[in-house]
């Protein structure tokens, strides 16, 4: 294969010459500089003519076919890195679910150990189903809530009849939705 010829350098430009000394160097070198200079004066500084650059690119077919294999196989590979990382997240996510099972796994295993010991079968019974044991005398506590829990006491009930001049039907729509919205009074845990 035949070597690409070496750009023109200001060594060599500068390098004596064989031929006897003229006030002009030869043609081959002096057509570079004045190219340059014609280049330079048409476009700013700075800016790299496109055109000049690709054509300075030369590719052998060695490059061509490697650079083809290149393509190819990012074209192959993308797709199953895609495939790869969607995998990976599935992954992680399953063991996730395997970690918050196997934590649920030994809640459950603790609770089982719990029922195994008759004091808290014993003390379950009474406070879930109020049982009790022969002879026992059972006292259950009415209206013991946390002052907090405990609804607001209305205002005071008038004796006088008072007539309101607004339609019934929104004042009805807001008492089913104040009623459907509201907190009911629980029993406080302890």
């Amino acid at each position: 294969m035949a070597r690409r010829p070496a750009p023109p350098s200001s060594s060599r430009t500068s390098a004596p010459s064989s031929a006897p000394s003229s006030s002009a160097p030869s043609s081959s070198v002096k057509a570079r500089p004045a190219a340059t200079s014609r280049t330079a004066a048409r476009r700013p500084r700075g800016t790299v003519d496109v055109r000049e650059w690709v054509g300075g690119i030369r590719l052998s077919g060695f490059m061509v076919i490697m650079l083809s294999l290149v393509i190819l196989g990012a074209w192959v590979l993308v797709p199953t890195f895609g495939t790869y990382l969607d995998q990976r997240q599935k992954i992680a996510a399953l063991e996730q679910t395997v970690k918050l099972s196997g934590e649920r796994i030994a809640e459950l295993e603790q609770e089982r150990d719990r029922w195994d010991d008759p004091a808290y079968i014993t003390t379950q019974a009474r406070e879930r189903l109020y049982y009790y044991q022969p002879g026992e005398i059972l006292y259950l506590v009415q209206n013991d809530l946390d002052p907090a829990a405990r609804p607001k006491d209305p205002a005071p009930v008038s004796d006088e009849v008072q007539e309101k001049g607004s339609d019934w039907m929104p004042q009805l729509l807001r008492s089913l939705t104040g009623a459907g919205l509201a907190q009911p009074a629980t029993a406080a845990d302890g």
